[in-house]
């Protein structure tokens, strides 16, 4: 038999093994994809505060439909604090159990936050009943941030320098305030108070980074 062949289908051999053993990894990673931005699952919707506190109100709505999954996982953003945080069942209002992990609890806890783990890293837990094959639950998450790095009073102007992740962002000012410039794209409308809506339309894989300028109505 020719040594040249038997060498190339050996070659063969292997590239197909390998190409099998990839095929499954690449489907699940295709399937995570197709979660965050095909089906529209994620909406996150901020109600700022007066600026100089640094602090803003948030809800974010968020479908699980993994068959087992029993968790959610909110990772502060490096600068950002958390308070405050709860969560509802919103197909039946049930209430859920919120904790707060930080630094060595996290590991302590088991907790795969997607990073390495340090002192100053900060996670949201919300547990729920292991979701059921064929079925979903609808969540929703309602926390307090501080930002002072990212949402300040520059001068006489109110400044949010933050970026978006979910396909769907909305933003409301705090009252006495109206808009002035945006760096991205969006609908700009009025609440029942008169308080301003942005609201943020992302449909790429990352993040839009949205710069909002306001000032003080007179």
């Amino acid at each position: 038999m020719n040594r040249a062949w038997v060498a190339a289908a050996a070659v063969l051999g292997l590239a197909t093994a390998a190409g099998a053993q990839a095929a499954p990894a690449a489907g699940a990673n295709r399937a995570s994809r197709l979660s965050e931005r095909a089906r529209q699952d994620r909406e996150i919707v901020y109600f700022l505060q007066q600026p100089e506190t640094h602090a803003f109100d948030l809800y974010h709505d968020y479908t699980e439909s993994r068959p087992g999954v029993d968790r959610y996982l909110n990772v502060v953003r490096g600068g950002s604090r958390v308070s405050n945080p709860s969560a509802v069942i919103l197909d039946t209002g049930e209430r859920l159990p919120v904790e707060t992990l930080r630094g060595a609890r996290i590991t302590e806890a088991g907790i795969d936050i997607g990073e390495p783990v340090t002192a100053a890293s900060e996670v949201v837990v919300i547990r729920f009943a292991p979701v059921q094959p064929g079925q979903s639950v609808r969540l929703r998450i309602s926390e307090t941030y501080t930002d002072p790095g990212r949402y300040l009073v520059s001068g006489d102007e109110l400044v949010w320098d933050r970026a978006f992740g979910r396909p769907a962002n909305a933003m409301v000012l705090p009252a006495g305030w109206y808009l002035t410039n945006v760096s991205i794209p969006a609908t700009v409308s009025t609440v029942a108070d008169g308080r301003i809506r942005l609201d943020f339309v992302n449909p790429r894989n990352d993040t839009i980074e949205v710069l909002v300028t306001a000032r003080r109505r007179r």
